[in-house]
Formats: structure tokens, C-alpha cells, sequence
């Protein structure tokens, strides 16, 4: 099955079978969902949704689909076209829209694509309206307008631009410190809307991009995800080019890699805390990432006097705990950056300038910056386990097996040890106990999830 509804919106693959995949029947199905749970929180007569995509090839025909059944729904539909997770997030604030749509898959192949959901303040929205919409689509509780009541349709364009400007009044953003550094860039955003806005980002910064896999297209030239094993091609390049460093954003522009000079990886993981860095030198406050993120941004957050928290794994949870602890950065990682000065959503375009900001100011290398911060190292493993076997009862005795230690159970079962930390996670979609690790050494990551694997096929 390659259909994936969860409160977060729904994802597959396009074509095949109704309820198997993402056909034209789910897209409009969730859409009237979605538009069904939006007329039932407000009283408000006339609603508007915005609505973007990336250059996915099914994009434009999900898009339609989508925008049609709102429309259909006596809801007004604002469409700014190509663009980025980030961007339609700012949005629904700039318009003050009652909410907005993604059509993007994230960091999955081009086969794939998803519905991502917004609130009214361009947030992902909560488990409690996550479930609702969940429950709508189920039970097909859906009114439709009447044909003098059907919404309005507008294209808007620009907005990757308004977002751009809404980074660059950014405090924190050092623009003439950036522009003195002369910096030369190669970007590598696997021909969707990052090709779009990240060299217009650069070009108002004055730095000298290289565009590599820039053309917002849709043919995805490697695995989308940025990950080492696939960014081979912008390593060779940034080191032929001679540049300061490179640039890798996924399809939808929320999570951010990069690339030291010598062709070496930054570390996803460490992109969070370089930017946190940054803005804890600037302002005092706290932090907050996911349990399965890296112990650097505690170093780092502790470093600068702050106070550091981890939240359950997804956007959303991570949102929720920096409104809780008035955190002044945040986010997971797989490269998110989420700063509250400009909005409560992972943004690589904020990163790229809060990241370019800190190696301005600090007149120093993309690899000597990383060689500051205290080396760790993961792993992640999972164990396939069959529908029989009961997850939750085999965390419970993980858990109840380290009950004198330093457990947190908020989201599966983490365990912290002085030197390294295990998570342990339920698949929700399949029968899989996902196992992140992290150590001093990676031999020690990779024996520390290798003892758990064992310590679960004993359980089991």
C-alpha cells in the first residue's frame, strides 16, 4: 500500500487503485475533508485557502484537483503556483488566509506526492484537527456549495519574493557582512522551487551562485532526500569551483544540507546547531529539537547560558514545546530551522541567511566552523518485526528494563547514558522499531543500536 493518511495530511504515490494510492478520488476526498473541518472552526461567511506546490510532474494535476474541490466547497482559493513549504506558510500570515495547502512530498522519489496541512497562522496543524479531518474523510461528511455560493479562484504570484524580503528585515540577517565576504556558492536544489528561491535569496545577498540541478522541473536527477550518499555531484563540484561551500535543499525547501569547501559533509544534524549558534551569540534564550536529534545543540545552547528541550519527533511537536519554553530557535535534525522571528515552520531560507550570517561575522571557514562544535555521531537501524508482535508491550519492557536510568517515554522510549543516547520508535504505518543512536565514535553508535537490536530479538 502506498497511500499514507496521517494528521499531518495524506501521501502516496500517483495512480493505481482508489484508498491504495494518491488517485485524483483521494486528492479530492482530503481536500473536501480539509475544507469540511475549515468551515466547521469559524462562523466567518467568505474563507480563503492558499494554496502551492513544488515541481513535482503530478503537481499541477494534485494542485487542480484540490484547489476545484475547495472551490467547490464555497471556499476561496488564492494559488501562488510554484512554490516552497516556507513560502506558502508565510503566506497565510502576509494574506491572513484561513489556511493553506502544500502540494509536495517532501523529500520522497517523484512518484510520490502529499497534501500538507496548514491552520490559520500557516502552522501544520495539531493532532486534535488532524484526527477531525481524519474522521471526515472516513465517513465522507461532506456539504458541497451550492452554484451561487461556489468560491473564488485567483492566481498570485511573487511570493517567493515577498518571503525573501520578510528573511532579509530579519534582525539577525547581517547582509553587508555577507556582502563583504565575496562568498561563491554552489546550490544543488533537485530541480524543484529551490532552484527558484534559494539563488534569488544568494543574488540579493551578493553572493556568487553556481546552480546545480536548479531547473524546477520535477525530474528529480538523485534521491531527493540530501543525504551524503546521494550528494556526490555538488561535493565534486564545490571542490572543482573552488567555493566557500555548498547549498542543498530538499523539493520543498524546509530542510537545509551543506557542503564545507573541501567537499566534505557539514552534517545535516549540525545545521541546526550552527544557526542556533548564530543566534544564541545575538540574543539569550532556549532551544528545543526532537528526541532523535543530535546532544551538539544542548552543548551549544548550554554553551550560551540557554536551556535546552526535546520534544517529541514532528514539526508540529517541536512547535509546540518552543511556544512552551520561548525558544528563539528550534527544529529537527534532518536540516529544519525553525526561528520564530519569522515564522513557526522549518525554513531552509531563514537558514541559509542566519548560516551565511554566522560565517560572515565570524571570518572563518564552512570547515572550521564545523571543526568548533563537539563531534557526534549517529546511527539509525530499524528492526522489521511481524504484524503479530505487539511494539508497544516490547518499548514497556525496554522501558521498565532501564526504569533506574535516565528514560523518556513522551514519544517510544529514549534513553540517555553519559557519552551516548538510544531511541527507540514505532513505526505508525508498518510493523517497524525504529533505533537512532548517538556516541563519541561512529563504532560506538553502531554498537550501542546493535546491542538494542539484540536486547529486542531476546524480547521478542
Amino acid at each position: 500500500m502506498s497511500l499514507i493518511k496521517s494528521i499531518s495530511g495524506i501521501r502516496g504515490t500517483i495512480g493505481g487503485k482508489v484508498n491504495d494510492n494518491l488517485t485524483p478520488v483521494d486528492a479530492v476526498k482530503f481536500a473536501a475533508a480539509y475544507g469540511m473541518w475549515l468551515k466547521n472552526q469559524t462562523k466567518k461567511e467568505e474563507l480563503t485557502v492558499i494554496l502551492g506546490r513544488d515541481a513535482r510532474i503530478s503537481g499541477k494535476m494534485v494542485s487542480s484537483l484540490v484547489g476545484n474541490t475547495l472551490i467547490g466547497m464555497g471556499i476561496n482559493v488564492t494559488d501562488i503556483g510554484l512554490s516552497t513549504t516556507p513560502t506558502v506558510e508565510v503566506a497565510v500570515q502576509l494574506d491572513e488566509a484561513d489556511g493553506g495547502i502544500i502540494i509536495t512530498a517532501s523529500h520522497n522519489p517523484k512518484q510520490w506526492n502529499a497534501l500538507k496541512l496548514l491552520n490559520n497562522n500557516g502552522e501544520f496543524l495539531n493532532a486534535e484537527d488532524g484526527e477531525n479531518i481524519l474522521k471526515i474523510a472516513e465517513d465522507d461528511t461532506y456539504i458541497f456549495a451550492e452554484v451561487d455560493n461556489l468560491g473564488k479562484f485567483r492566481k498570485k504570484q511573487h511570493y517567493i519574493n515577498k518571503h525573501i524580503n520578510e528573511v532579509l528585515n530579519l534582525k539577525l540577517v547581517a547582509i553587508e557582512a555577507i556582502k563583504n565576504a565575496k562568498f561563491k556558492v554552489v546550490v544543488d536544489a533537485v530541480n524543484s522551487t529551490g532552484g527558484i528561491a534559494i539563488p534569488a535569496l544568494l543574488e540579493k545577498l551578493g553572493v556568487e551562485c553556481i546552480e546545480l540541478y536548479c531547473e524546477p522541473n520535477g525530474e528529480f536527477p538523485h534521491n531527493p532526500e540530501p543525504l551524503k550518499e546521494h550528494l556526490t555531484d555538488i561535493s565534486d563540484l564545490v571542490v572543482k569551483e573552488k567555493a566557500d561551500l555548498g547549498i542543498v535543499v530538499d523539493p520543498d525547501v524546509d530542510r537545509l544540507a551543506l557542503v564545507c569547501e573541501d567537499g566534505s559533509m557539514f552534517g545535516e544534524e549540525y545545521t541546526l546547531v550552527a544557526c542556533a549558534d548564530y543566534a544564541l551569540s545575538k540574543t539569550a534564550g532556549n532551544t528545543v529539537s526532537n528526541l532523535s536529534s543530535s546532544r551538539a545543540l544542548r552543548d551549544i545552547t548550554e554553551k550560551h547560558g540557554g536551556n535546552y528541550q526535546a520534544s517529541a519527533v514532528g514539526e508540529v511537536n517541536v512547535v509546540e514545546l518552543m511556544k512552551k519554553t520561548n525558544a528563539i530557535i528550534g527544529g529537527e535534525g534532518n536540516g529544519g530551522i525553525i526561528y520564530p522571528e519569522s515564522h513557526y515552520g522549518r525554513d531552509s531560507l531563514v537558514g541559509v541567511a542566519l548560516f551565511l550570517s554566522h560565517l560572515a561575522t565570524l571570518k572563518i571557514s564552512c570547515k572550521e566552523l564545523r571543526n568548533s562544535y563537539p563531534n557526534y555521531y549517529m546511527s539509525k537501524n530499524k528492526i522489521e518485526l511481524t504484524p503479530q508482535i505487539n511494539v508497544d508491550e516490547v518499548l514497556a519492557t525496554i522501558t521498565s528494563n532501564y526504569a533506574t536510568g535516565d528514560v523518556i517515554t513522551i514519544d517510544g522510549v529514549k534513553i540517555n547514558f553519559k557519552t551516548e543516547w538510544v531511541h527507540l520508535r514505532k513505526s505508525n504505518t508498518e510493523p517497524i522499531i525504529r533505533i537512532y543512536t548517538e556516541s563519541t565514535s561512529q563504532k560506538s553508535a553502531d554498537d550501542l543500536a546493535q546491542r538494542f537490536i539484540n536486547e529486542i530479538k531476546t524480547i521478542i
